[in-house]
């Protein structure tokens, strides 16, 4: 007698890991109808105001501009240091794995600080 499988248990949405899915989805959802309509109440900024931020911003900018440039460095070398680790790496496939995150988390890291002024300029306007 052939031996029966028993049937698939169903699994339900909440036991699946969609629940913070959906969660954060209406959060979101609630947060840009409430940001939509606080910029419709906000009037428009006159040129003194934009001169008097533009002045405020200035040694932020400084400081924004210096960690940039310093985390580039410094990421520059961790890639050095990745790229040596791959390359000593021999037959070693976890020491190769940890080089290629090492390498992957700089880039991604790289991106995050040179395009943030970009996203930031792009949702201001």
């Amino acid at each position: 007698m052939p031996k029966k499988t028993p049937p698939p248990q169903s699994t339900g949405w909440h036991k699946m890991g969609c629940a913070p899915t959906i969660l954060l989805t209406c959060i979101l959802l609630i947060l840009t109808t409430t940001m939509a309509s606080a910029q419709i109440a906000v009037p428009p900024p006159s040129n003194s105001d934009t001169e008097a931020f533009a002045q405020i911003a200035q040694p932020i900018w400084k400081v924004y501009n210096f960690v940039k440039y310093f985390a580039t460095v410094i990421a520059a070398l961790v890639l050095l240091i990745a790229g040596i680790v791959f390359m000593a790496s021999g037959s070693d496939v976890g020491k190769r794995d940890t080089a290629k995150h090492m390498m992957s988390f700089v880039v991604l890291g790289l991106i995050v600080v040179w395009v943030t002024p970009w996203i930031v300029t792009v949702l201001t306007t």
